[in-house]
Order: C-alpha cells, then structure tokens, then sequence
C-alpha cells in the first residue's frame, strides 16, 4: 500500500483523528494514558495505535518499561502539500482578484 494510502485509511476514522488530537495536545502519551481517553478495550486502542503507527503518523519509543507515543506531524503535511494547497491556490487567488475588483472598480 502506497504512504500516501496509508495515511488517508488512518484518517478515516474518527477513533484515530482523535488519538492524533489528544498526542497533538500532548506529545508521549503511554498506552494507558491514551486509552483512558477512549471508551474501548486496550486491545482496540492498540489495534488503532498499530494503524497509525504504519501510516507514520504516531512514533513510538521506549523510556524505561513503558511505551510512549509521539505525533510525527509529517505525512499530514505531505498529504497537505500534494492534495490541498494546489486545490485551494486556484480558489485563493480568485478570491484574492475578485476582493482587488470589488474594492477598486474602475
């Protein structure tokens, strides 16, 4: 499966939106912090963790016996370099042309 594959089937899903939002928050969160947050197993959160992980999205790393997990905001600006900014430039520069015209009609 291509990155970029990987990256929009994890954020598909609004459990893992919402594990990138709590690490976005606040980065190195363990297993248990996370799953805290969320009303499902610990094997559900890990399954959705495993997700992102392959994505790229999470990074994970050892301190001691535990496990912390890291946002790696990366892929979602690669995804956002490739598919929105060259969407919205077009619309963008309209808008900014059409507010040049309305505010200096000759």
């Amino acid at each position: 499966m291509a990155d970029d594959d990987r990256v929009f089937k994890a954020l598909a899903d609004p459990t893992r939106r919402f594990l990138l939002d709590l690490l976005f928050a606040r980065d190195g969160r363990t297993l248990t912090e996370l799953e805290s947050e969320l009303e499902m197993t610990r094997f559900g959160v890990m399954k959705h963790l495993k997700v992102l992980e392959e994505a790229n999205l999470v990074i994970t790393r050892k301190s001691g016996r535990e496990k912390l997990h890291f946002l790696n905001p990366v892929p979602i600006k690669q995804i956002h370099n490739r598919w929105i900014d060259k969407y919205t430039d077009r619309q963008a520069s309209a808008l900014a042309d059409l507010k040049a015209e309305l505010e200096n009609p000759t």
